[in-house]
């Protein structure tokens, strides 16, 4: 049977649905792009939206968008910050904690980049998170 809701067939979903989007981040730009075209799809030419709803529209994609841009951005600097510390931590000695649980120490001989995080050589040992380490020296 048809749905009889345009706007949840141009998205792909009815309401009892829920994609996997939807379900992580809420109303993303995809989906808010969607419905907006949806909207503007179905309006009647002889009875146009209102200018301020349509204005209002696009002012919140445009912060929706700037949000996007600020969380990458901020993600971006994190990664940086682990970097510089993790890079700053050559020829210190450190003490650290493998999966076991149980303490090591030794000279932090290198840093290198798994899936863009920093990874060190410590004492020989390759393999070791910067959240692992415990103690610098």
């Amino acid at each position: 049977m048809p749905s009889a809701n345009p706007v949840t067939d141009a998205l792909g979903y009815t309401p009892v649905q829920k994609t996997s989007k939807a379900a992580d981040n809420g109303m993303g730009q995809d989906t808010f792009m969607k419905l907006l075209v949806a909207q503007m799809r179905m309006q009647n030419p002889m009875q146009p939206s209102d200018d301020k709803e349509m204005i209002a529209q696009m002012t919140q994609f445009s912060i929706l968008e700037q949000l996007t841009a600020l969380a990458s951005s901020g993600e971006a600097t994190a990664i940086a910050g682990h970097v510089s510390q993790s890079v700053a931590l050559l020829g210190r000695d450190v003490t650290y904690v493998d999966p076991d649980g149980t303490e090591h120490s030794g000279t932090v001989e290198q840093v290198s980049f798994r899936d863009g995080q920093p990874v060190l050589t410590v004492g020989g040992v390759e393999g070791i998170a910067p959240a692992q380490v415990t103690q610098v020296r």
